[in-house]
């Protein structure tokens, strides 16, 4: 498809109305969030959600290594730098394949398998295939789709081989910047070169949906920066493009400590970042899906958009339609429709739990009728840009609404609510405002731009 340059970007204009973004939101990647997780959900419940499934599963596989740690990083990894921890985490990794195996009893019908982390290129190509070879018994294979994180700095044509092998068709780069100075400043250097050459082998491999992760509001970053490396990878043709908004919590991520906050972007800027890269993507024939995802028409994830398909969940906006989603791995999250159960976070305690034969389910939420009422008219929201919202339209929602449609973000008839195109960058924001948990929660998230 023949783009417009970067330069042709459209005249208009995001309103920043700064009162509005002032509290830090949830992702929304669930609901309820992470924040309302606890222990008073664990093994028990995974195991009567586990003898109910029936039908459509995917799959998500979580590798907590990294060759290497970046300083901004708010993944659940670890560094790969002793063999032996590799091998008794991916001997764990086996047995809990083998434990759901067993509960699940051939009644689920794998659609999808995502391998995540960390970067899932940390373990060895060899390794791979054996924890491909396992999780093929977790239920019948229907054509499924294979996706992996792939770390560029570290993928050697051996891991191209198996790729091709598997018949893995997606895939993502963390790219963050190209821009020397603040891989410098954020812990990741990696040259530009390294990416057009992982490209460019992705692609012979028979990947036919790249994704590049960027990120905005990285310490020092400006606007040249920002639309330097937005050039620089639309001239790659990633398929798709993920601009996230970096997230500074030191007090959640101590790795983070290391980034030199006094250089961070104040909060007029980053939402000036956001809307250049909306703007500077759309212009280069990239559909924007929901706030920070990008797709060219012909993607799946633009077909999902176009055709109301489009879903959220851990790994963003997603086309996947299955109705659970079962992770695997250390600090793994399953999504079931009455509940959402995460594994232990800590690789040791993970482990452990396996090595005594019990799966780790440590943490999660069960969801009420209310929750999955609110579950899905936040994600029609943030996915279809307008939701149906009935009982959940109160007076006391309609007042906190006000400031947003009287200037033009949101729009509402009767009980519809409708994000308007200059209340995109407000999306979670407005989405916030339906969530009884965040009304007098005192809870730190990111910001909302």
């Amino acid at each position: 498809m023949r783009r417009a340059s970067l330069g042709a970007t459209t005249a208009r204009m995001w309103p920043y109305y700064p009162d509005l973004l002032a509290t830090p939101v949830p992702r929304y990647t669930s609901f309820p969030t992470a924040a309302e997780f606890s222990d008073a959900v664990g093994l028990e419940d995974l195991d009567r959600e586990l003898a109910q499934i029936s039908g459509d599963i995917s799959l998500y596989v979580h590798i907590p290594f990294c060759e290497k740690i970046c300083w901004y990083c708010g993944c659940n990894t670890g560094a790969s730098n002793r063999r032996e921890r590799l091998v008794s985490y991916l001997d764990a990794l086996r047995r809990e394949i083998g434990l759901i195996r067993r509960r699940i009893a051939g009644r689920a019908q794998v659609r999808r398998v995502a391998f995540g982390g960390g970067s899932p290129n940390a373990i060895s190509p060899t390794d791979f295939v054996g924890l491909v070879t396992d999780l093929t018994t977790v239920g019948t294979l229907v054509d499924p789709v294979w996706s992996i994180e792939l770390d560029p700095r570290s993928l050697c044509r051996d891991w191209g081989r198996v790729i091709a092998g598997v018949g893995i068709t997606h895939a993502s780069l963390g790219v963050q910047t190209l821009e020397p100075h603040l891989q410098a400043a954020i812990g990741r250097l990696q040259p530009r070169e390294a990416i057009v050459a992982a490209t460019g082998m992705l692609r012979r491999c028979g990947i036919t949906s790249l994704n590049f992760d960027l990120m905005y509001g990285l310490p020092g970053q400006t606007l040249d920066d920002l639309r330097r490396t937005l050039e620089q990878s639309v001239a790659l043709e990633p398929d798709r493009i993920a601009l996230f908004g970096y997230a500074h919590v030191p007090h959640l991520i101590k790795r983070q400590e290391r980034i030199d906050a006094r250089s961070l972007s104040g909060q007029r800027l980053r939402f000036a970042m956001a809307e250049a890269g909306h703007e500077l993507l759309t212009a280069a024939g990239y559909r924007a899906i929901g706030f920070d995802h990008f797709a060219l028409p012909g993607d799946a994830l633009a077909q999902a958009a176009e055709f109301g398909r489009l879903r959220r969940n851990f790994q963003g906006f997603t086309d996947d339609a299955s109705p659970v989603l079962l992770g695997l791995g250390a600090s793994a999250i399953s999504i079931f429709p009455d509940a959402i159960i995460q594994n232990e976070k800590n690789a040791g305690r993970y482990r452990m739990r396996l090595s005594q034969q019990k799966l780790p389910a440590a943490l999660g939420v069960r969801r009420s009728a209310q929750d999955i009422t609110i579950a899905a008219l936040i994600e029609r929201l943030l996915c279809q840009g307008e939701a149906s919202l009935g009982a959940a339209m109160t007076p006391a929602l309609i007042e906190a609404l006000d400031p947003f449609v009287e200037r033009g973000l949101a729009g509402r008839a009767g009980d519809v609510l409708t994000i308007l195109p200059a209340g995109l960058p407000y999306a979670r924001t407005i989405a916030a405002l339906l969530d009884p948990y965040r009304q007098d929660s005192t809870r730190r998230f990111s910001s909302a731009v």
